[in-house]
């Protein structure tokens, strides 16, 4: 698993939201804000939006599932479904163009490599 600094989550143990959007706009925007731009302040969030690193379907998998840098683990708090959803909205918005969508299917096997 990444190391994340200890970063963990506050508030909800489980999101509501199946749409991507939702959950972008829920979960997402506060650090990589609304326009996906990133933001540099009391952490350094990076772009989303125009984001080469995407095209790799898993990579967003795997950075969604363990975190990364002061990001936290969502594994725990987002179902294969919800992950697959979020990862398709940023890979297809905010001038990204990653049309081959991600499926739970694929979240659930990268979940499965998961070390604790």
């Amino acid at each position: 698993m990444a190391d994340n600094g200890g970063a963990s989550m506050s508030g909800p143990t489980t999101f509501a939201q199946t749409d991507g959007a939702a959950l972008y706009e829920a979960i997402c925007q506060g650090c990589h804000m609304s326009n996906a731009q990133g933001a540099v302040g009391a952490g350094a969030y990076p772009a989303l939006a125009h984001n080469q690193k995407l095209a790799a379907g898993l990579y967003p998998v795997y950075t969604v599932l363990n975190g990364r840098n002061s990001m936290p683990a969502l594994a725990s708090y987002l179902s294969d479904a919800q992950i697959a959803a979020v990862v398709t909205y940023v890979r297809t918005h905010f001038d990204n163009h990653f049309s081959d969508p991600i499926t739970a299917e694929t979240v659930r096997n990268a979940r499965a490599t998961l070390v604790d």
